[in-house]
């Protein structure tokens, strides 16, 4: 087992260029050539589920934790690294002994002896899931309100249509959308500036409704390319 407190000065020079920031998340391992050996740090051995010093790795071990969908591409590099030492860098997922799907970097370069002679290969495991699930929210959170509001505007638009023409809101849905490929007009931007307009229109019904399908046939006109 690898002492934890050896890895502290590559474990935060790592932090600081991946942003993780978490001494959990980045853990070392090595691995004897002759003896096909694998040693793993207490942080690695929790990525995979384990309390520190209660498993052995294997190679068997290390494998069956990879996401089936990720495993064969695993193991090629895998194999390159023990047979020749080579070195190598993969993303791909592990499972716990939970269940639980952690997004890992592993990153693996030659370890060599006091002669310089190649003996195996050492490397680091970054978990980068808190990190992924951040990126996530953050997308969803810039994006969700954009989206509830785009489906407002374009339900004001529907509602519109239906009072006019006395049409349901799937009808509605269908002339807003038929509108939008024959003018090339983003369908929040069309119905957005449909219902700015039909706000300022009044009147009997049927001029109303004239003025209304002239307005729908001729509001793209009106817009500024994007």
């Amino acid at each position: 087992m690898i002492p934890s407190g050896e890895l502290s000065n590559d474990a935060q020079a790592l932090d600081q260029v991946i942003g993780v920031g978490r001494p959990h998340s980045v853990g070392s391992f090595r691995f004897w050539s002759a003896d096909q050996r694998w040693e793993w740090s207490d942080e690695v051995a929790v990525m995979h589920g384990y309390a520190p010093g209660t498993v052995e790795p294997t190679t068997d071990l290390l494998l069956m934790h990879k996401h089936p969908e990720d495993r064969a591409q695993v193991a090629t590099s895998l194999a390159r690294a023990v047979e020749n030492g080579e070195p190598f860098c993969s993303r791909h997922r592990i499972a716990d002994t939970g269940g639980v799907v952690h997004h890992v970097i592993v990153v693996g370069d030659h370890m060599v002896d006091d002669a310089n002679r190649v003996v195996g290969t050492t490397g680091y495991y970054i978990d980068v899931t808190d990190t992924l699930a951040e990126h996530r929210q953050e997308t969803l959170d810039g994006t969700l309100p954009e989206l509830y509001r785009a489906r407002a505007v374009i339900e004001q638009a529907k509602g519109a249509l239906m009072l006019v023409y006395g049409i349901s809101a799937e009808q509605a849905f269908r002339v807003l959308t038929w509108r939008s490929q024959e003018t090339n007009t983003k369908l929040r931007t069309l119905s957005q500036h449909l219902v700015a307009e039909a706000v300022d229109m009044g009147g009997a019904a049927v001029e109303l409704r004239t003025r209304f399908d002239h307005l729908l046939l001729t509001v793209h006109e009106r817009l500024e390319p994007d």
